[in-house]
């Protein structure tokens, strides 16, 4: 099979896609079509049912995988797909692991990394309740290896999540390293901590989607709740720090606009929602890049950024 990532404009389709999206439009001539977000383990990428009435175009749903012609063309400097025939395949002609989005890294050299920074951690009672989550809880590592970061917008894929807290973390090690006004033990095991939530905020691939407790309570409060449990079990535990590990998880978004139930009072906490930021943003211009030709430079305006971003050419 030809990958989503290898298309240009102008391309001839025929390959089987996973749905991981679908809604009824309207063009402004006040006819129906479809728009489709059709996805492989190199990318996403949008496609248009502009004749629902074809006799080409089958029965399918979300989450279905289908067998797709069509013709690849470039609307304001992205690619999308023109389907002219779909259907609905069957299990067997199509093997799963070709459609989910994976980290570009080695999932097993980053957790190595990963437990390095918590092996440095010096601090026993942070260092305890590191390993209760990260060596001895082997449900919350797998789930930790394999749920993305995000269902959208950063490091929507397998791996997502430890790629993002490994990140954070490496910059949380930077900052302490810089600046020794941080305490190093606090923000690098805050850092590890931050998203542990969205291991129960998403569901696994391939719906990658809300869950109840991720619509109701949203990873910040659960990953409070989750740290507040493994302390229990730990003898001792004082309740000082106990409450600083919470607070900078409750922070971490830095605004309360953002979702955060508290903004940053610790200097750690403030570092832990830049680090966060930081690099949950070159992750959305990285993948922002990636959704374009190779030859565009202007990306156009994106709303995050409030900006019409360029890729940089020296």
């Amino acid at each position: 099979m030809r990958y989503i990532e290898t298309f240009k404009d102008g391309d001839r389709v025929s390959d089987i896609f996973l749905v991981k999206n679908k809604t009824l439009a309207m063009t402004k001539t006040g006819k129906e079509y479809e728009n489709l977000i059709l996805q492989d383990k190199t990318g996403a990428l949008e496609g248009k049912i502009w004749d629902l009435t074809s006799g080409g175009i089958g029965e399918y749903d979300v989450l279905d995988y289908i067998d797709v012609h069509g013709l690849v063309t470039s609307f304001n400097g992205t690619l999308q797909l023109k389907i002219e025939r779909l259907r609905k395949v069957s299990e067997g002609e199509y093997d799963p692991s070709d459609y989910l989005p994976v980290s570009r890294y080695d999932i097993g050299e980053m957790y190595s990394e990963f437990l390095g920074y918590m092996n440095r951690i010096e601090n026993v009672f942070i260092k305890k309740l590191l390993e209760s989550f990260f060596v001895e809880d082997e449900e919350i590592i797998k789930k930790f290896k394999s749920i993305s970061a995000a269902k959208s917008i950063h490091h929507g894929f397998v791996g997502g999540l430890l790629e993002h807290s490994l990140g954070v973390t490496r910059l949380a090690g930077i900052f302490a390293d810089t600046y020794e006004i941080l305490n190093k033990d606090l923000l690098v095991a805050t850092a590890m901590l931050h998203d542990i939530g969205k291991i129960k905020e998403f569901s696994p691939f391939p719906e990658n989607d809300y869950t109840d407790d991720g619509n109701l309570l949203g990873h910040i409060v659960i990953g409070s709740e989750m740290v507040g449990e493994k302390i229990k079990n730990i003898n001792n535990f004082p309740e000082k720090l106990s409450s600083q590990i919470k607070h900078c998880i409750l922070s971490h978004h830095g605004e309360l606009a953002y979702g955060s139930p508290k903004k940053p009072a610790l200097v750690e906490a403030v570092a832990l929602s830049m680090a966060d930021n930081l690099d949950a943003k070159m992750e959305t211009i990285k993948e922002l890049f990636d959704s374009k030709e190779n030859a565009q430079e202007w990306m156009g305006y994106n709303r995050l950024f409030e900006s019409n971003m360029k890729r940089t050419t020296i």
